[in-house]
Parts: C-alpha cells; sequence; structure tokens
C-alpha cells in the first residue's frame, strides 16, 4: 500500500521522527492502528448523540454559539487568573 500525504504533514512526520529516533512507517502504522481502535467507539458515540438529538433529550447549539461560549469562558479564566 501506497500512502500520500500533503507535504506539511510529511514534514511534522519526518520531523517527529527525527526527534523520536523512531522510523515514519513506525510512526504512521501506529497512528492508523490507534485510530482504527477508537473508531468503533467514536461511531457509537456519536450515533448515541444523534439519537438523543433526534428524540429531543439533548438540544443542538449552533456552532458559533458554542466557539463564542468557549471565548467567553476563556476570557473569564484569564481575569480571574490576573
Amino acid at each position: 500500500m501506497e500512502l500520500r500525504l500533503p507535504p506539511e504533514q510529511e514534514l511534522e512526520i519526518r520531523e517527529l521522527s527525527n526527534v523520536t529516533g523512531r522510523g515514519t512507517d513506525e510512526l504512521i502504522t501506529e497512528a492508523i492502528t490507534e485510530y482504527l481502535e477508537n473508531l468503533p467507539e467514536s461511531r457509537r458515540m456519536l450515533e448515541r448523540r444523534y439519537d438523543e438529538i433526534k428524540i429531543g433529550r439533548v438540544k443542538p447549539i449552533d456552532g458559533e454559539e458554542a466557539f463564542a461560549k468557549l471565548r467567553e469562558k476563556s476570557a473569564a479564566r484569564r481575569i480571574l487568573s490576573k
């Protein structure tokens, strides 16, 4: 199998390989293995969440609204930490 990556990702993997002393093939194999191991659980979680939205147990919120709330929380934490 051959894998083609965008130049930026290829550079990141090569840099990580240099830093860790691990081969690029090893790093890519590990990343794909972890992705495939976690995929079924991620799909189950998304399906449960979709079902909860569908039956009205959970109300979806607009993406911009969600990011606005996160920015507000971050700003409040910065003020409190001063």
